[in-house]
């Protein structure tokens, strides 16, 4: 199994996930401008769509799309779901509002566009936020154990101070309730090495 990532990206979600589960994985590294793996492959041949998380299977199968990756995890480790009734459907049901209404809220700011564009969606990225610090339960979304749609949110939350944007000071407590984790701290610590390191890593 090999994970495609790029640092600072989504993909960060699926990498720690993934330590968690304890599964055996590969890492390989993507240049999103040049649509270039760190051993030169074509990553579009990978993955046609182009942006990562890209997650090849043992047996040939690549999945794509952080929801979908996320959701393959639970099903193998489920631990990192939720175990109750309409357990998978809610964790979906999160999943899916991470990635349109907050994921998606930082287009604007990844993609230079004008100051108004980025100060509307600014308002409604701490809105959306809100709502999801107003319904923590215990220390992560669903209690007390974390689940993969924690680690989803946890990147973005990482966005929010590359740009700049306050966040409710309930989800700064639980940021820092993540990163004092082992295997999220492993996994940011291998993303931020130099690409020109990384192969001495392996």
């Amino acid at each position: 199994m090999k994970l495609y990532y790029a640092p600072g990206a989504c993909s960060l979600a699926t990498h720690i996930a993934l330590l968690e589960t304890g599964l055996d994985f590969e890492l390989e590294r993507v240049d999103l401008k040049r649509k270039v793996t760190e051993t030169g492959a074509d990553f579009t041949a990978i993955n046609t769509k182009g942006y990562v998380p890209a997650l090849v299977l043992d047996g040939g199968e690549i999945l794509t799309e952080n929801p979908a990756v996320l959701d393959w995890i639970t099903i193998q480790f489920p631990d990192l779901g939720l175990d109750a009734p309409l357990g998978r459907t809610r964790l979906l049901e999160t999943l899916a509002y991470l990635s349109s209404e907050i994921h998606k809220g930082f287009a604007p700011f990844w993609h230079a566009a004008s100051p108004e564009a980025k100060a509307d969606a600014e308002i409604q990225l701490i809105k959306r936020l809100r709502w999801l610090a107003d319904r923590l339960e215990g220390h992560y979304l669903f209690g007390d154990q974390p689940t993969v749609a924690d680690y989803y949110l946890f990147v973005m939350l990482r966005w929010t101070a590359k740009f700049s944007i306050a966040i409710p000071e309930a989800l700064s407590t639980y940021q820092a309730r993540i990163l004092a984790r082992p295997n999220v701290q492993a996994a940011i610590g291998f993303e931020e090495v130099p690409a020109k390191q990384v192969a001495g890593l392996r």
